[in-house]
């Protein structure tokens, strides 16, 4: 098996140096993501508008917990909205604190959790089938602009003991649940008692390096149990396209951020197709998904953000930081169509990058908000013992 240090182009990728950076995009990547990367952002109001505001109303009938929020702060039915930055918002910590559903108890399929600190309040996501199915679609659809069609090998920054046997998931397990259906030949990097386990991956590159496979996994794990084990075992991942998530906050420690992310993949690995994406149980099945060019999130055609200026709540525009929302059509069974979310972010550009639409990144965490995010949560093996070696 060639390394990545024993090719000569290892830390460049196909359009030359520097692929990690925000660069123009491509007729290529604008192609790419054109099923549900597809509409401009006068498009993008004009169909979600509607769409939003009768799910409002709907919310509004199904859940009176939810029909109370509004009425108390005035908004009326239906609720006057002419552009999406006029919807009426809830922040996401209620679900942290409430029982939010919009469908009878007889009609929940299955309950998702967030993420968190230890002894910290968890949201309680309800879904019923229908939801549960076009989110599992949708997701699909998003990720199908970068992944294509056919499941490839995969790759899986987790341990099989997150998802085996449950009914109920955190996000983390749901991450890896939901993620394992765009692949095939699943290996898992960690063992059953979370170490890092070298010998599968060789194994898995020795079947299926030579050709695409995915990999995924939440961003400090792929830092610390995929890239550090990969640079130390010098293992070729040039054939891989690596989806992940989860935030950097565990990574500032080690300077890392998302350039240098791709960088030292790119450099030490040869991996280069890298996608981070944003994205909440609280909108289970809505991804923000970053662009071929890297650098920006991209908002698919049934989602949308808002940036708005804490305080004042008003819309931001673009290039100014402010607290995100974020608005989907997917949520039926709850009412998580818009929310107010405790991360800050900003709005780069409109329609001028790899995909139409809004371009943002989020940049930090409101202060005071509780720790949040699937691989910002892991603790690390269940037992001491040395990193990278197994039992």
């Amino acid at each position: 098996m060639t390394t990545a240090a024993e090719r000569p182009d290892a830390g460049t990728g196909p359009d030359g140096p520097g692929k990690g950076s925000a660069t123009a995009p491509s007729s290529s990547s604008r192609q790419e993501g054109a099923d549900v990367f597809g509409l401009d952002q006068p498009a993008r109001e004009a169909a979600l508008l509607p769409e939003l505001a009768d799910l409002t109303e709907r919310h509004r009938d199904g859940c009176p917990e939810y029909d109370r929020i509004l009425t108390a702060l005035g908004v009326p039915r239906p609720a006057a909205a002419s552009a999406i930055s006029d919807l009426p918002w809830l922040p996401v910590r209620l679900f942290k604190e409430h029982e939010l559903r919009s469908v009878p108890a007889e009609e929940v399929f299955r309950v998702l959790t967030s993420s968190g600190t230890t002894g910290a309040a968890v949201s309680r996501i309800h879904l019923d089938r229908e939801s549960a199915a076009a989110q599992t679609r949708q997701l699909s659809r998003t990720l199908r602009a970068v992944l294509g069609s056919r499941r490839m090998p995969m790759l899986l920054v987790d341990s099989a003991a997150t998802v085996r046997g449950r009914t109920s998931f955190s996000a983390r397990g749901a991450g890896v649940l939901g993620m394992a259906n765009f692949g095939r030949d699943h290996v898992y990097v960690l063992d059953e008692d979370d170490r890092p386990d070298p010998a599968a991956v060789a194994e898995f590159l020795r079947r299926h390096g030579d050709a695409p496979f995915l990999v995924f996994g939440f961003t400090f794990m792929v830092w610390r149990y995929l890239y550090e084990i990969a640079r130390d075992h010098r293992f070729d991942l040039s054939n891989g396209v690596l989806v992940h998530s989860g935030g950097w906050k565990r990574l500032a420690d080690r300077a890392v951020d998302n350039a240098e992310f791709r960088r030292r993949f790119a450099e030490d690995t040869g991996l280069r197709r890298i996608h981070n994406y944003y994205g909440m149980v609280e909108q289970i099945g809505t991804v923000f998904l970053e662009g071929p060019s890297g650098g920006s999130l991209y908002c698919p055609d049934f989602a949308d953000v808002v940036v708005r200026e804490p305080g004042t709540w008003r819309e931001q525009p673009v290039g100014r930081p402010g607290v995100i929302e974020v608005v989907s059509t997917l949520p039926r069974s709850y009412p998580g169509h818009v929310l107010l979310t405790e991360d800050v972010g900003v709005v780069h550009g409109v329609d001028d990058g790899d995909w139409p639409g809004k371009r943002f990144s989020v940049t930090g965490r409101l202060p005071r908000a509780e720790a949040r995010g699937c691989g910002d949560t892991f603790s690390g093996p269940r037992n001491t013992g040395p990193a990278g070696g197994r039992r």
